[in-house]
Parts: C-alpha cells; sequence; structure tokens
C-alpha cells in the first residue's frame, strides 16, 4: 500500500505546523541540553506567511518555512521531520517547495543555519546544493552553528 503525501503551502498560524514545532523543539532540547539559552531567542517564529507542511496519509510529519534575510536572500528555518516519517525523501521535498516559492517571490539566493551534530542534515543540504559558509548574523561567534547557502 502506497502512502498518500501532500505538500499544503500555509502561514505559521497553521496548528500542524505549531505541533510539528513544538516536537521539534522537544527534540533540539534533548539533544543539545547546554544550548537553550544560546539559540531559544533565534528560535522563535514570528508571524510567517512562508510555511510548508508535508501529510503522510493525513498525518502532519514535515514541516520548514523562509523569512526574507534581505532584498535577494531568504532563510531557511524549522526544518523538521518526525521520526517516524524520516528516510522517505521528505525534507528535500519541503526544501524543493520553500526554495521554488522564495524563487517565486524574486529570490535568488537561500541561507540556512543548522547545528553541529545534525550530520543528516547537513548531508541533506550539501547534496542538494548548499555549501557551508562563514556563520552570519545572529551566529556569528556560536561554535555550535554551521551556515550554509545556496543560489536558487
Amino acid at each position: 500500500m502506497d502512502s498518500k503525501i501532500k505538500i499544503v503551502k500555509t502561514t505559521s498560524e497553521n496548528p500542524d505546523f505549531l505541533s510539528l514545532i513544538k516536537t521539534f523543539d522537544a527534540y533540539l532540547w534533548d539533544r543539545y541540553p547546554e544550548l537553550k539559552t544560546n539559540y531559544w531567542g533565534n528560535n522563535i517564529i514570528e508571524l510567517n506567511k512562508n510555511v510548508v507542511v508535508i501529510y503522510l496519509d493525513e498525518k502532519p510529519v514535515a514541516c520548514g518555512c523562509f523569512k526574507k534575510y534581505d532584498h535577494n536572500t531568504i532563510e531557511i528555518k524549522r526544518m523538521f521531520v518526525a521520526s517516524e516519517a524520516r528516510g522517505l525523501g521528505l525534507a528535500q521535498k519541503v526544501l524543493q517547495k520553500l526554495e521554488l516559492w522564495a524563487k517565486q517571490l524574486d529570490f535568488s539566493v537561500s541561507i540556512l543555519e543548522t547545528l553541529y551534530k545534525q550530520q543528516e542534515a547537513i548531508s541533506l543540504y550539501q547534496k542538494v546544493g548548499y555549501t557551508i559558509v562563514d556563520n552570519y548574523e545572529p551566529y556569528v561567534g556560536l561554535e555550535n552553528s554551521i551556515c550554509m547557502r545556496k543560489q536558487i
């Protein structure tokens, strides 16, 4: 039996997005308890109209969003795939949808930040064309951050 995947463009007010982010935050704080104070402020989602949620058999299992960083650059935020849906290529689908949406809005560069223990994420981002760059604000001086960039 094939699973049914549905990709939805939405906003940060979407309850399924909020639920996934709550799970994501719990995962991050469990994996990086030492970083709560340094990073919490960087992960607050203000109202965001550029959110993608993926549903697998009607259940929300993956998400991501972007925000404007400067006139031609977006920053990818809150990329997450629930543990039961990992390995299905959903993170790549979220990224593709976000990048296409950003291109349609005339952005040409995508940046993102992840943490050093997120080797799976770093590998995925490199596989789809992101390269590691010097940390950008607000991550300058935070040695646990890995910043990446891609022309879209």
